[in-house]
């Protein structure tokens, strides 16, 4: 087994045992709290699943960094493997019972992605990609959806935990892109949103003030299911996740001039 192939497998494992948790407590009694904003908020859940994955990881690979949304982790440069772990994207949905969240955990080999692995507890959905190795669902390969007009596109997008406050806070792009495409959404869980354009479920899916954890996965399983991903000025996605744009290719150029616009 390659060593690609054995961190995939770890990195199912650990999705679905967190994802186990997830569901177990979901519509139960859990304390919430919030962090950076009213909005921002983090659940004993999101801690328990954290926990897991970063104690798990510190016995069976204790060599590798880990960067974890809730600080568990330990980081590090000049780390061979570094894994990024969301351990539960959808932590507004997750405490008001709306049933759109899951795990995920991104893997990079000498900084370059190269496995990704997304688990949606409630719909037993796992999205799995290892670089050149193509895209899965449950096993079964993904593909990007051929839409290529952009007025029959569906598309995704989501807001900031800052939007209260900030001007940049994406309305004027929504604005933009509503009006051109035949809807968009916004279920808030940027993880699954990307795998919804790697499965042709979304056509694509901008946002803005993302954070590694929530796009590490995900983008790497939009390309290898086809799709195209970029900073929405059409350059390479930034690492940090503060600018995402994903599609499933033949409307990138379009969605990128909108967003432009704006």
């Amino acid at each position: 087994m390659s060593d690609s192939q054995a961190v995939l497998e770890l990195a199912v494992r650990l999705a679905r045992e967190a994802g186990a948790i997830q569901r177990e407590r979901y519509e139960t009694d859990i304390e919430i709290r919030t962090k950076s904003a009213s909005t921002d908020l983090v659940t004993e859940v999101d801690k328990a699943c954290e926990a897991l994955i970063v104690d798990a990881l510190g016995k069976e690979r204790p060599d590798d960094a880990i960067l974890a949304e809730e600080g568990g982790g330990s980081d590090r440069d000049g780390a061979e493997w570094r894994w990024i772990v969301d351990p539960l994207d959808g932590t507004t949905n997750y405490a008001h019972g709306y049933p759109r969240f899951c795990v995920s955990i991104g893997v990079e080999h000498n900084d370059e992605r190269e496995v990704g692995v997304v688990y949606d507890p409630l719909l037993d959905e796992l999205y799995s990609a290892v670089r050149g190795e193509g895209a899965f669902l449950n096993g079964r390969a993904l593909r990007v959806s051929n839409e290529a007009n952009f007025g029959a596109a569906l598309l995704a997008t989501g807001f900031a935990y800052d939007i209260r406050k900030s001007l940049e806070d994406n309305l004027n792009h929504f604005a933009h892109v509503i009006k051109q495409a035949r809807a968009v959404r916004r279920d808030g869980s940027a993880a699954l949103d990307l795998c919804y354009v790697a499965a042709g479920r979304l056509d694509g899916f901008w946002e803005m003030k993302l954070h590694p954890w929530d796009v590490a996965a995900g983008l790497l399983i939009v390309q290898e299911a086809g799709g195209a991903i970029s900073n929405m000025r059409g350059g390479p996605p930034p690492r940090s996740g503060r600018e995402t744009v994903a599609s499933n290719r033949h409307i990138h150029a379009a969605l990128i001039d909108l967003l432009d616009l704006a």
